[in-house]
């Protein structure tokens, strides 16, 4: 009998365990109750990011702070539109600019802002720097908010996209500082420094991102990157 208790209070030990993680993980917890410090794009912590990241979705205030803390994101708020039959957005941005690298999109979850403003300048610029020895200044936006269902999966197809709550965004290629433009489509099965530099790219993503998919993964991918900071994970 007294194994038996043990089992039981390891089995609910889990389920809390479980269940605290969860909270945190979705940012459900005001951060103001979380001993993690607000993000800070200038000096991220690299084992709390997605804790940082998802703290961001529901808290507007910590969003601002995160912005005008850094000259990585260069983005201002926008109006929510309150989540109706799985579409709409809270707490969205308007980014015009990620360092150096311009962007605009109407608007986007300020989580997936900030993980761009940390891939952009953490990953992609040095990589940039290595591989071509020049910078990104632009970006392919492929979009951003669009009320639809998962594309692409039979399994998923009944549920809402990320893209329904301007939780995820769609890159299509790169330009660098000398004319050069990087293409998802065009360069990503070309042996060379455009498919590295693409290779690497998107590995890095899935540091910041929980959903990171490309042209391996189906054909509706093929001339873009898909991120998103979403429920599921997967990096392929």
């Amino acid at each position: 009998m007294r194994a038996w208790g043990w089992i039981w209070r390891g089995f609910l030990t889990l389920v809390v365990l479980a269940a605290v993680a969860l909270v945190f993980r979705q940012g459900w917890l005001p951060a103001r109750y979380t001993p993690v410090p607000v993000l800070d794009l200038d000096h991220p912590l690299p084992i709390v990011t997605d804790w940082q990241l998802a703290e961001l979705r529901r808290d507007r205030r910590m969003c601002q702070q995160m912005i005008d803390s850094s000259r990585k994101l260069i983005a201002s708020p926008v109006p929510d539109n309150p989540i109706r039959k799985g579409c709409g957005w809270i707490n969205a941005v308007r980014p015009t600019a990620f360092g150096r690298v311009s962007y605009s999109t109407a608007r986007v979850s300020c989580p997936v802002a900030a993980a761009m403003a940390l891939w952009i300048a953490y990953d992609v610029q040095p990589l940039a720097r290595r591989i071509f020895g020049r910078r990104v200044v632009r970006l392919d936006d492929m979009g951003v908010y669009s009320c639809r269902n998962v594309i692409g999966s039979r399994f998923w197809k009944n549920r809402r996209s990320e893209h329904a709550t301007a939780n995820a965004v769609d890159i299509g290629g790169f330009h660098l500082d000398d004319g050069t433009h990087i293409s998802v489509l065009r360069d990503w099965k070309r042996p060379g420094r455009k498919s590295e530099f693409l290779r690497a790219v998107h590995l890095a993503a899935c540091s910041y991102f929980r959903v990171v998919l490309g042209p391996d993964f189906n054909s509706e991918h093929e001339n873009h990157f898909h991120f998103d900071r979403g429920t599921l994970y997967t990096c392929r």
